[in-house]
């Protein structure tokens, strides 16, 4: 399973570049893991949530200590390099969002809001059949709505 950020169809990385928005457009999302830390439970939010691409690739969405949304390539199977002791750090489904259907989500595009200081707070990933909803802050929330902005997530 390729880990890297290359193999787009294009040829182009698909981790998001400043100022450009569809940098996922055209991906199908096969799978959502939540990074969370052990020693804590599942109870609450990940620190950490890492989309699966179909092609191999993987995106992580992390909470940087301002609470900005960082995105950036992620490494799957593998750990992000800041889980340390890795031990004590575990993938797991997020326990809010649905299962993929057949074929993952293709992803239509993406949308960043920032606050006034130009950090990213949220991020938009929709899909046909849905949206993804990335929350940064003290801790990270997600959610996936179905249908229209704002529609309550339903499995």
């Amino acid at each position: 399973m390729r880990t890297g950020n290359t193999g787009h169809e294009n040829g182009t990385p698909r981790v998001p570049r400043q100022g450009r928005a569809d940098w996922l457009r055209g991906a199908r999302i096969v799978g959502v893991l939540g990074v969370f830390y052990r020693p804590e439970g599942r109870v609450g939010e990940p620190e950490a949530v890492e989309f699966l691409l179909a092609d191999g690739q993987s995106v992580l969405l992390t909470c940087a200590s301002e609470g900005a949304l960082r995105v950036g390539p992620g490494a799957w199977p593998r750990l992000p390099d800041w889980c340390v002791p890795s031990g004590q750090w575990e993938f797991a489904p997020v326990t809010n969002l649905p299962p993929p259907p057949d074929g993952g989500w293709t992803v239509t595009r993406t949308e960043e809001h920032g606050d006034e200081r130009g950090q990213v707070r949220e991020a938009a990933i929709r899909c046909e059949g849905g949206s993804f909803v990335v929350l940064g802050g003290d801790s990270m929330t997600i959610r996936f709505t179905r249908g229209h902005r704002g529609a309550p997530a339903t499995a």
